[in-house]
């Protein structure tokens, strides 16, 4: 058997998220549906992540098995053909059989996406948040500072989910401008259930004034999730950059443009 590594692309606005699920069509379940019409196999398919509910990939890194000879590179257009446009396969290679997707990986880099203005934007609907209030953008940097380094990171997880370790290494939290959008950009060796909606929902909160700046250090000193903000909406969140050891989708993706 090979094993084939591939990044894949998509607009998470009309699945349940990547994982397969009951309740509707997921990413995970589309790719392997067209998986098995190009090998004829019945193949699971092994993501970096589980993205939720509309959030959205512009590098999502997964691996299969497979017992087909097809050229390692001719599967990202062998599948193209049978996905749905909002999912595309950006890159394919044959890897070593001891890489996985998930558990290789040793940082992944999300951003959150929010359009300030008057007026909703037709283009951006389902991948920004619509913001018409003002920000205090000094206020949400001081708090993004906070996030950096090692930290217990349970305040910003999902009430209701159970994990052993919550401990997490941030290497970089900030906020940019980028014409009338506002981004949070933030990278990790790895994110808790939610950790990254809740770190942009409290830090908008700080930036209309109705919480502290210090409130994400509190938050992280407490372990205590009702002192943390509320959870940004999924549709703001994208996935940008997953990165192993010898593998990183920025510098591939930069390769193959």
């Amino acid at each position: 058997m090979r094993r084939i590594r591939m990044i894949i692309a998509y607009d998470g606005t009309g699945y349940v998220g990547w994982q397969t699920q009951p309740n509707g069509i997921s990413v995970q379940e589309t790719v392997e549906k067209a998986l098995f019409e190009v090998t004829k196999e019945r193949i699971s398919l092994h993501g970096s992540g589980r993205t939720d509910s509309g959030v959205h990939a512009h590098a999502q890194v997964a691996h299969f098995d497979t017992g087909v000879r097809m050229s390692a590179d001719k599967f990202a257009i062998a599948l193209n053909m049978h996905l749905p446009s909002d999912i595309r396969v950006l890159y394919s290679e044959e890897c070593d059989p001891v890489f996985h997707a998930r558990f290789s990986a040793k940082k992944k880099q999300y951003c959150y996406r929010i359009r300030l203005g008057a007026h909703a934007d037709v283009f951006s609907r389902t991948t920004a948040l619509q913001l018409h209030d003002s920000l205090d953008l000094v206020r949400m940097q001081q708090a993004a500072k906070a996030v950096l380094g090692e930290h217990d990171f349970r305040a910003f997880m999902s009430s209701g989910t159970h994990m052993e370790n919550t401990i997490r290494t941030v290497m970089q939290s900030e906020w940019s401008t980028d014409g009338a959008f506002l981004i949070y950009t933030v990278t990790g060796n790895g994110f808790l259930y939610n950790m990254v909606r809740i770190l942009v929902g409290t830090m908008l909160e700080i930036g209309r004034g109705r919480l502290q700046p210090d409130t994400i250090q509190k938050a992280l000193e407490s372990h205590d999730r009702s002192d943390a903000g509320p959870t940004a909406p999924a549709h703001g969140l994208h996935l940008m950059r997953v990165i192993y050891d010898e593998f990183d989708t920025g510098e591939v993706l930069s390769r193959e443009r």
